[in-house]
């Protein structure tokens, strides 16, 4: 750790059977989660799906209906936030604008009535880690929207927190900003040690410094995972929707064999309405007759003009028309039109090319993706 003096650990939160509502509107339908000690745990989902109201009842701004809340085994539900081993970093900074960076960080030791010097050492420890030594005299209308989360998070760690609670600390910072700040946040976690819950609507944000995400939709935990998890084995529709780009199918059971040398996994046959028929692995149980749906993500689809060669008995592949090519520099994503529907495909621009895109507007491609690569997101008996 490289504050020095300081001996910040994280606590396990845990939360058990939470509901609030607010009238008649239900904000937190009965979650319960679990948080390691030290981690990097976000809540991710739309406006209105009850994240901040969730940060806010562990906080200690809100109470319940019913449910608990626990550090390391102890209840908080009785404590003032104040009490509480937890600080916020909010949204809109909150910082005195009357005040220097300096007395904005020191101002929660002033309250504990710290002596000077050891007020002082602090402070410049904190200033130290989040890189603003050189503006401890400025005041906050003097600093950047970068510089301002910083103070925020110096200030919320000066008092030695065990759990850190962002509230969509970086939504107000434009978009390379808030992508350098992500960098900054995820360093300054892994020097502490202490416990973050982190929420946004983001996915980007959550996928790239998370060590598990949950992710929320109308006071619902719809999947809790590590972000590969999430990201390569939604657990519902609107998870495969809301986390990255998909495309995604209902469909009906054909058929499903077992693969040979394995005791649970399958081969099954799919029929898709707009699309025809497609072929997917799974470990789920399913049979014949039963309705899911059925995703491939846009980068597993390999795109080409000419017909692939490849005589695998698990490759799926159509023909179509590129109705939309859009050019990224990095990459290229083209919507092609195949039987009834369009298929996103994102294609990587790995090589250097001086003669253009390969692929345009109007081409005639085939699409191709292994059965490995698609996924079952939910099933559904008739």
């Amino acid at each position: 750790m490289e504050v020095e003096g300081s001996a910040l650990i994280g606590s396990d939160v845990a939360i058990e059977e939470l509901s609030k509502s607010f009238g008649d509107f239900r904000a937190l339908n009965n979650i319960s989660l679990a948080i390691a000690k030290g981690e990097f745990f976000s809540l991710l989902g739309p406006s209105g799906c009850g994240k901040t109201t969730l940060l806010r009842i562990i906080a200690g701004f809100e109470s319940p209906d019913r449910g608990t809340v626990t550090f390391d085994g102890n209840g908080v539900l009785s404590l003032p936030p104040n009490r509480r081993p937890a600080n916020t970093v909010f949204q809109n900074y909150a910082l005195f604008p009357h005040l220097s960076v300096f007395e904005n960080v020191a101002f929660p030791l002033r309250l504990r009535s710290k002596d000077r010097a050891r007020i002082d050492s602090r402070v410049k420890e904190y200033l130290r880690l989040v890189q603003l030594e050189a503006h401890a005299h400025k005041k906050p209308n003097q600093l950047s929207g970068g510089q301002k989360q910083r103070v925020a998070i110096a200030r919320a760690l000066i008092n030695e927190p065990r759990v850190l609670l962002l509230d969509e600390p970086l939504s107000a910072l434009d978009a390379k900003l808030r992508q350098h700040m992500l960098i900054e946040l995820d360093q300054i976690h892994d020097k502490i040690g202490v416990t973050f819950i982190y929420v946004t609507h983001d996915q980007q944000e959550a996928l790239s410094v998370s060590d598990h995400i949950a992710v929320m939709d109308q006071g619902d935990v719809l999947q809790v995972g590590t972000p590969h998890e999430i990201y390569e084995s939604p657990a519902t529709d609107f998870v495969a929707r809301f986390i990255g780009e998909t495309n995604l199918y209902g469909g009906t059971v054909l058929k499903v064999e077992q693969l040979p040398g394995e005791e649970t996994e399958y081969m099954a046959e799919l029929e898709i309405p707009e699309l025809g028929r497609v072929k997917v692995t799974t470990v789920d149980e399913i049979k014949p007759g039963q309705e899911l749906s059925f995703t491939v993500r846009p980068e597993k689809v390999v795109i080409g003009t000419d017909k692939p060669s490849s005589k695998r008995e698990d490759i799926n592949l159509f023909q179509g028309i590129v109705d939309e090519p859009i050019y990224s520099g990095f990459q290229t994503k083209f919507y092609v039109k195949v039987k009834g529907v369009l298929i996103r495909v994102i294609k990587q621009h790995a090589n250097y090319s001086d003669e253009g895109p390969d692929i345009v507007w109007k081409d005639s491609v085939y699409l191709s993706w292994s059965a490995n690569d698609g996924y079952i997101v939910g099933v559904r008996d008739r």
